[in-house]
This record gives C-alpha cells, sequence and structure tokens, in this order.
C-alpha cells in the first residue's frame, strides 16, 4: 500500500547519542531491497548529512532544510528548492547578533561564527558541538560574510541564551514585518523558512518528482516541524518520545527512538 517512507532525522531516525542503530540500517536496507523509497525528512542541511550518508549510502533522495530543499544524492542536483530572501537573511542575521545569539544559515553549506562554537551548551546546543566543529563552515562576522557573497541560505536558525530571549527574537521578526515559517526548536531554538516551506511541501514535491502519491506515503516525525508533513501523509506516526501535540495528530505511535521505533515502521507498516 505505502510506496514511500519519510523519516525525521533527530528524535526519531537518529536516537539519544545521535546515531542510527544497527537494527534500523538493516530494516532500512530491506525496505530499499524490497523496492520501496527511503528518505530523510529533516531540518538538517546537506553538510550535516555526511555522517549518515556514509551509513546509508542507498539512500537517493532527501527533504532537507525543512522542506526548502529537496536533493537527488544519485545526480548532484536540487530536485526542488525555496529559499529566503536576500533581505529576510540580512535582517535576521541583524536581528540574532543584536542579543548576541548563535545564527546559523544553512543552505547546502552550514555556517556559524567560529567563537560561537565553544559555547554551544550557552544555547542549549551543546550536543551538537562536536558536528558543528567537524561540518561547518566557520567565520568571523556571520553578518559580513554573508555581504559580502550573498548565496541561497534555505533556512536560518537562531539559538537563544533563554525561551524569554526567543520570544524576543520572534516579537523582533514580527515588528520587521517579515513574513516567514517559524518553528521553536530544541530548548530554545528558533528556525525560519520562507513564507509557505515547510516538510510537507517538500514532500509533495518529490512526490510529485517520482510519480508517487502523497497517499501512498508514511511520514514519521516527533516536533513542531514535522506537523505538516505528518498531516498530509498517507500515513501519520508518531515516536514514543514525541511531542503530545505530535501524538494527537498521528495515527499511528511506535517505541521511541532508543528502542528502534523506525524499525518497527519498516517492518509493521511499509512491508
Amino acid at each position: 500500500m505505502y510506496k514511500l517512507v519519510a523519516f525525521d532525522m533527530d528524535g526519531t531516525l537518529l536516537n539519544s547519542e545521535k546515531k542510527i542503530s544497527n537494527k534500523t540500517v538493516e530494516a532500512i536496507n530491506k525496505a530499499i531491497e524490497a523496492g520501496k523509497t527511503v528518505i530523510l525528512n529533516t531540518g538538517r542541511c546537506p553538510a550535516e548529512l555526511k555522517e549518515y550518508r556514509e551509513v546509508l549510502p542507498r539512500l537517493r533522495y532527501v527533504n532537507c532544510v525543512s522542506g526548502a530543499l529537496v536533493y537527488d544524492y544519485e545526480e548532484e542536483r536540487s530536485i526542488y528548492e525555496s529559499p529566503l530572501s536576500e533581505v529576510e537573511v540580512k535582517t535576521l542575521i541583524q536581528i540574532g547578533k543584536e542579543t548576541d545569539e548563535m545564527v546559523h544559515l544553512m543552505g547546502i553549506t552550514s555556517v556559524v561564527e567560529k567563537d560561537k562554537i565553544p559555547h554551544m551548551n550557552d544555547y542549549y546546543m551543546g550536543v551538537y558541538q562536536p558536528m558543528y566543529e567537524e561540518v561547518t563552515t566557520k567565520v568571523d562576522n556571520i553578518y559580513d560574510y554573508y555581504v559580502g557573497n550573498p548565496y541561497s541560505v534555505h533556512k536560518l536558525n537562531i539559538y537563544h541564551h533563554s525561551k524569554a530571549a526567543r520570544d524576543h527574537t520572534r516579537k523582533a521578526i514580527k515588528e520587521a514585518g517579515l513574513e516567514l515559517e517559524m518553528k521553536d526548536s530544541e530548548a530554545t531554538g528558533l528556525e525560519m523558512n520562507a513564507k509557505g516551506v515547510n516538510k510537507g511541501t517538500g514532500l509533495k514535491q518529490l512526490c510529485h518528482h517520482l510519480g508517487i502519491s502523497i497517499e501512498e506515503t508514511i511520514v514519521v516525525g516527533d516536533a513542531d516541524n514535522d506537523k505538516e508533513a505528518l498531516e498530509v501523509a498517507g500515513l501519520s506516526i508518531a515516536m514514543g518520545n514525541a511531542k503530545e501535540s505530535i501524538k494527537e495528530i498521528s495515527d499511528v505511535i511506535v517505541s521511541d527512538n532508543d528502542h528502534d521505533g523506525c524499525a518497527e515502521v519498516i517492518e509493521n507498516y511499509l512491508l
């Protein structure tokens, strides 16, 4: 009945150690051998997927940067993209830097200011510090870097010292007149995509490209930025560790991300 399964990564495909379990890798390979399409449905950008592509080299497609970029690894090209505008990127960087928050530019590459990485615990992002040290482009001043050579930024994240600081940023964005898709992430993060862009829109673009009906898809997630994709999927599945609001809109709940919930999805619902 279902031809494609789309897995969110953090809190879903990845366990608490940010790894994909051997059981889940085996289940994914089994699904691919059975002719099913397995994709990553993630807020991460391609630069942040290198480690996992090595574990799952047979995965061809990713709906990444929260739906703003659909990428074909086999042909090394984008199928669909919807970046932020240059004005939006400049304004968001300025808002983040005014209160000394951590600004993160996400396109094909991942860009942050080098002096923020040693202090990622201050922004409740310490678990990601090893990855950022390895895969990010590190710059002295992120505003000067972008203004000096504007490029396609598909998503911009701002990580904050507190939830109150995040609320301040959200208010500043609205006062600046920017109309964006905004999602809370992690403890104090705020993700921004272009208006109308989300994982659901990216998934629809990929399905059109593949000739698959959206009703033939399974989406698996745990957090706010999975909501739209779960709502359009033929079968929506929440992880056991998902937010209650995500469980409420899902058709099925499986085990949590530390107990192979994604393997359960493949075994019980895809195959």
